[in-house]
């Protein structure tokens, strides 16, 4: 048991992809350059290697089968956009969820996220597009939230041509792409675009203030800390007032007219609070919001259900909520 006031201790599952990225060599990425953190031994990498180990065919197809993908690209406001698309088994049309990869708008793409994506296609049967928007510091904020809308507008258009059904979208995201599901509804709606039937955000960066419980409780918690959150924040942030504009600061903006939000945080996350605090802000204006908290797991847990079992719940509830509200 831990003691009251001391950090939780991950679960024996969630503990095994832990140690094993710790064996990859990584360097604490607030000492790095982006291009050297570009380059670092990734959570996804670890779970990989820890399927491998327990004698598991590591193909994406093995690990999450029945979903195929192709790689494309779609037109962005500064030129093409890299997407992957995952197609569920069937004919259609299906619901489209457009997905937002995290790593704090500044590393990683759409192929390091491959698993949060491919099982939101599978448990939800819904064609999934996910984008490698463009990355901080080449490109500051708000690049990357002006790309998120922009493929976000594109599958309104485009939806058909991908066997989708184009009256049922959702957005969805994990960290930094959590944040960019919520702040695209909004943009959405702003834009007068036909509006998602649903958003699922994974442990979302909701806020700037990296002096919550969680952030204090966790600042040195593996794979993310509060260094890190910084490093971030800084190479993405033109001025520090980016980080106060309501795309970042999603607790400020105006969330009325919302379609229903579900959120779902690790218990072992500096961003633990930061759901907890967007669930409160969209209740307030009174959009429909769930929030599932998940104990002895940390950030970057989703996507790994081949290896633990909580992840694999948390794809089928995140996949359930869409189905619930995407409908036939």
């Amino acid at each position: 048991m831990t003691a009251p006031g001391e950090p939780a201790l991950a679960e024996p599952q969630m503990q095994s992809v832990l140690d094993q990225l710790a064996s990859m060599g990584g360097k604490p990425m607030e000492t790095l350059t982006p291009t050297e953190a570009r380059q670092q031994p990734t959570p996804a990498a670890a779970a990989t290697m820890v399927a491998a180990k327990a004698g598991k065919d590591t193909t994406p197809t093995a690990l999450v089968p029945g979903v195929s993908s192709v790689d494309r690209t779609i037109p962005g406001p500064a030129g093409p956009l890299p997407v992957r698309i995952y197609m569920p088994e069937g004919a259609g049309p299906f619901p489209v969820v457009v997905y937002y990869h995290g790593g704090g708008w500044v590393i990683a793409n759409k192929q390091v996220y491959d698993g949060g994506a491919r099982s939101l296609a599978k448990f939800a049967s819904a064609v999934v597009i996910s984008v490698d928007y463009r990355l901080a510091p080449e490109h500051k904020f708000p690049a990357q939230h002006d790309d998120a809308l922009a493929t976000y507008r594109w599958a309104t258009q485009n939806a058909a041509s991908i066997k989708g059904d184009p009256a049922r979208l959702a957005l969805a995201g994990e960290s930094a792409g959590g944040n960019l599901a919520v702040a695209t509804a909004i943009a959405a709606r702003d834009a007068g675009l036909p509006m998602p039937k649903a958003v699922i955000s994974v442990y979302p960066i909701a806020q700037p203030d990296t002096t919550t419980a969680s952030y204090v409780e966790y600042a040195t918690a593996k794979p993310l800390n509060r260094a890190m959150m910084g490093w971030f924040a800084k190479h993405t942030a033109r001025t520090p007032a980016d980080l106060q504009d309501p795309r970042i600061n999603l607790v400020k903006a105006n969330l009325t007219g919302l379609p229903p939000v579900t959120i779902i945080n690790a218990q072992i996350d500096p961003l633990r609070d930061d759901g907890a605090m967007l669930e409160a802000a969209l209740k307030a204006a009174n959009v429909s919001v769930e929030r599932k908290l998940y104990a002895g797991v940390a950030h970057e847990f989703f996507g790994m259900g081949a290896v633990i079992d909580k992840a694999k719940d948390a794809e089928q509830y995140a996949g359930d909520r869409l189905k619930a509200a995407l409908g036939k």
